[in-house]
This record gives C-alpha cells, structure tokens and sequence, in this order.
C-alpha cells in the first residue's frame, strides 16, 4: 500500500470551502468534553509513564480486535498473555491494510499523525519503523499528558455504585487542569437476574453502610451512593441495558416480596424481574433529578455472544451486536410516569440499531420542555460511530429535534488514543453544515454558524451538564 500525498490533509472530509472554513476556524479549536468513556481513573491518578503503544493503544480495544479476528489473526496474538507487545502490534498492522473503508483506517492514521506525527500507512512494511518511533514517544508521556495533547478539559468515567472513588479523590488532589469526573452506573443493581445480585447486595450494605432486607433500605443504601458520588463532582448516571428495556406498573409490597424471595437465593419469573426493575429505574431517576443529574440510557446491545471467548477472556472481548429489541413503548410509559409527577431528570438515550433511530427521536421530543435541549437523542454509539452512522445521526436529529442545542460526541472508550473521534466527528458535522450552505439550503453566515458549530462541539455539553 503506497502513500498517498492526498489521504489525510488538513482538510479531510472537508469538501466545500464553507466546511474548511466551519473547522479550521471555528470546530478545530474548542476543547473536548468526553462525557461518557470507560478511561481507568486509577491510571489517570498514577500517571505513569507508558511501556510502549501496543499496551496504551490495542490492550483493552476490542474494535481492534474484532477486526483482527475478522482478518484470521490467532487469538493468541489479540487478547493471549503468551505473545509479545510487538508481536500483537505486528499483528495489527498486518490487519490494518485490510480495514480500508473500515473506520478503524481513518481512527489509526489520525491516531499515528495527532499523537506522534507520524504520517506513513501502518502495514507490516513500516510496523517495526512505527511501533519502535511511537513506543519511544510514549515512555516520555503520562495519561495526562495524552489527554492534555488533545485538549481534552472534562472526562466522566464510568463507575460502579460501591467504587469508593479514591482515584478521583487523588486526581483531584493533583491538581490537574483536566476534571475527572465519576459517573453512577447502575447495570449491578438493576439486573436482578445475574448470579451474583445477592453477592452484590452484600458489598453494597457494606459500602454504604445499612443493611439491606427490603426495598426501603435498598433505596436508602442507593440515596447514601448517589448522595457521595455527587460530592465527588458527579454530575452523570448511566444504564447500559442487555435485552428489551421494560417498564410496567409495580407496587412497593410487589417489589419487597421479590426482593425477598431473590435473597434466599430464587430464581424468579419474567414478570418478577420486571416489577423490580420497573420499580428502580423509576426510583433511581427521581434521585439523579433532585441532584439535576443528566440519566443516560445505553440500549440495543446483545453482549458476549461468543460463549468460548466468554470462557477465554471474560466479558468485554469484542463479541457484541445489535439488537432488534423494541423499545417505543416501555420508554415512553417510564419517561411518562416520570414527566406527569415532574420527576423526569435530563435524559439521554442512545440507539445501537439504525433501524430505531426515528423512533428513538421522536420520543425525546415527547418530553422536552423549560431546559434547552433537556431531552437528547445521543451521539452515534459503538458500531455506529463512523462516517456514515455519524452522518445518520446528524440528519434524523435535524429532521425530527434542534441540531443546534446537541452536546455533541463521546469517545465510549477505553484507549487514552482515542480522542481523535472527537476531531471526526467535528469534520463530519463542518462537512453537513457546508454542504447545506453550498446546496443554498442554509444562509451562507459563518459567524452565525460557527457559533452553533462551538456549541456542538463543546458549549452545549458545558452548560447541560453544569460542569
């Protein structure tokens, strides 16, 4: 694969004067709020200087491993403890040739230019000259550094009720520039189902410090997580669901009698599960309102599909797909339950099928009202956050809602080389923006449009959060 002097300029994917001017002067410069990623608190607190590119840049990135995977690569040479950083990297850059029209193409070169100014094609030819140029680079740069070179100003992590956050507390501490906010996730708790809820009842009594028998005092425990994540600068929650998402009628009696029967160790009914879930959900979101918290939905995954990775690795190994799940109506019962006692918080829902993307629109315009942009249909996710999912995105969005009041793009990684999403994403929404104006379909006012292009990208984000 020849290097070619027009892949990748400064103006990539910008194809209309007016877009090249919406990014240069107006998208490139604003700095980033990621308000959803799964980045380690623990070694943004550490700050340790990194080994080489492979454990910072394909570790713990199962894109890359899919594609990998995809490409008949073993294994072993992915995700297996008996291979070298090199060899995994060598690996890769094997696969990187075959991943053209791929976004992982776009993601690795911008990642190689942004990071280490290295504008050669990663391919087995150049893998020893560009793992040994940018490992050396790395073992000079700390996480924070990283984000700092990407100008990354606001991270919210994802975080388990019980974590005791100590990490953010050291970040804080530090006194760095960047905020290293936590956020509430509630998978553990919700999903009563899994095996080890009675096991994750028990550490929750120990971390919030009141046993737990019935649901008054499992509210209690959760009001005592939620009222600590908030000293510790939360301002998010997030529940990323693995099958349909329901909510129906409950009563506290029903839900106490469930509650009962799953600490003695029971399996329980469809209709059981459901009551409690119903039951915490609607629960949970009073508490994020009265703390003016933003509750974020994660909906549309089927995860670890794949029972002999599963096995192998554990979750999280790269083996997730869409879902064809319906969600219209159960969202719109919780949201209206919510809405009509005005306990409905700010919400973000986020879609995995594209199929659902004008449903998942049309709803969060059901429920807006007195807050800018307080219900959003969020950034394209995972399996969509590429050109063309991106695209998508923007389109429903201005069809159906208000583009101008959007808080814009997230990461949802756990690479710190990941930012140049942002910088993606930025490119892509110029280039909508552009293309309108030289259509005639929008004024040509670059003063008027570069300020709801700064809003996308950052403004909209700082004031909805309250960061």
């Amino acid at each position: 694969m020849k290097k070619d002097n027009n892949f990748m300029t400064e103006n990539f994917l910008l194809q209309t004067e007016v877009a090249k001017r919406l990014y240069h002067d107006y998208a490139k410069v604003m700095p980033i709020i990621d308000y959803h990623n799964h980045l380690s608190p623990k070694k943004i607190a550490e700050n340790k200087n990194f080994t080489n590119v492979t454990d910072v840049w394909l570790a713990e990135d199962h894109y890359k491993w899919r594609a990998m995977r995809a490409n008949g690569i073993e294994e072993r040479f992915i995700t297996g403890k008996d291979t070298t950083s090199y060899e995994k990297f060598e690996k890769w850059a094997e696969t990187v040739p075959y991943t053209v029209r791929n976004p992982l193409f776009h993601w690795t070169h911008l990642e190689l230019k942004n990071y280490f100014g290295i504008t050669d094609l990663l391919q087995p030819s150049t893998a020893k000259y560009i793992y040994e140029k940018s490992s050396s680079q790395l073992q000079n740069k700390t996480p924070y550094q990283l984000l700092k070179q990407a100008n990354v100003k606001v991270i919210c992590t994802t975080d388990d009720p019980i974590d005791d956050l100590k990490w953010h507390q050291q970040i804080k501490e530090k006194g760095f520039e960047l905020k290293v906010l936590p956020t509430f996730r509630t998978d553990n708790i919700i999903n009563i189902d899994d095996t080890n809820f009675v096991v994750y009842l028990e550490k929750l009594s120990r971390t919030s410090g009141i046993a737990i028998s019935n649901l008054k005092s499992l509210l209690d425990a959760l009001q005592q997580r939620v009222n600590f994540f908030n000293t510790i600068g939360c301002r998010l929650s997030d529940f990323g669901l693995s099958g349909p998402f329901i909510f129906d009628n409950f009563t506290d009696d029903k839900v106490d009698k469930v509650l009962e029967k799953r600490l003695k160790g029971a399996a329980l009914t469809q209709e059981e599960s459901t009551v409690y879930k119903s039951c915490l959900q609607y629960h949970l979101a009073k508490m994020y309102k009265e703390k003016d918290w933003v509750q974020q939905y994660h909906l549309g995954a089927i995860r670890n599909n794949n029972d002999r990775l599963m096995k192998l690795f554990g979750a999280d190994a790269g083996c997730d797909s869409i879902s064809d799940y319906n969600f219209a109506e159960p969202l719109s019962r919780f949201f209206n339950k919510l809405d009509s006692e005005e306990k409905l918080p700010k919400t973000i829902t986020y879609n995995l099928n594209p199929a659902a993307n004008e449903v998942f629109a049309t709803m969060m315009g059901n429920y807006a009202g007195n807050i800018p942009g307080k219900m959003q249909w969020g950034a394209a996710w995972w399996f969509l956050d590429q050109k063309d999912g991106m695209e998508k995105q923007l389109q429903t969005l201005s069809n159906i809602g208000l583009l101008s009041r959007f808080v814009g793009m997230l990461t949802d990684s756990r690479s710190f080389m990941s930012f140049p999403r942002h910088e993606y994403f930025r490119r892509i929404l110029c280039n909508e923006i552009g293309r309108d104006v030289e259509n005639g379909e929008i004024p040509n006012d670059l003063e008027f449009l570069g300020k709801m292009i700064q809003d996308i990208c950052h403004n909209n984000a700082l004031n909805y959060f309250k960061f």
